[in-house]
């Protein structure tokens, strides 16, 4: 009786923790997280119907995911600006070896649920790590 009582109660308690473990959808604005972006100035990014500069050629497009662990004490919005620190950083790199000098069109998602918004992003979080993705077509802004 008493092992049985104590298989009842692990079965809860993994539930219970299961159950928590489930991504919650955010969305943040993107002003914090640009305003902090170090040495991108080469490259140009423009989120949704933001609109660049003419552009002289089209060269693809991209998409980046980030999926970092929580740090202690840090808020679900304090996750996710690293994350989309982390995924604009690698959307740059990818655009500079592919001499693209802007990003157009740039949405965020999760799972299916995409934000293509000049202001705010996207971005889940659970209780041990934060995740998004970004897209963005990969262009050459004419500089004349």
């Amino acid at each position: 009786m008493k092992l049985n009582s104590t298989i009842a109660a692990c079965a809860l308690a993994l539930a219970a923790q299961a159950a928590m473990a489930g991504s919650v959808l955010h969305s943040f604005p993107l002003k914090p997280v640009l305003d902090t972006q170090p040495g991108g100035d080469d490259v140009a990014l423009y989120f949704g119907s933001q609109t660049p500069p003419a552009v002289a050629s089209q060269l693809g497009s991209d998409s980046e995911s980030a999926h970092v662990p929580r740090k202690y004490g840090d808020d679900d919005q304090t996750s996710c600006n690293v994350a989309l620190t982390q995924a604009l950083r690698d959307l740059r790199s990818y655009a500079r070896v592919h001499h693209a000098n802007g990003v157009i069109n740039i949405r965020t998602r999760f799972h299916e649920t995409e934000t293509a918004s000049d202001t705010d992003y996207t971005c889940a979080t659970s209780s041990g790590a934060a995740a998004l993705k970004v897209t963005g077509d990969l262009v050459v802004i004419d500089t004349k």
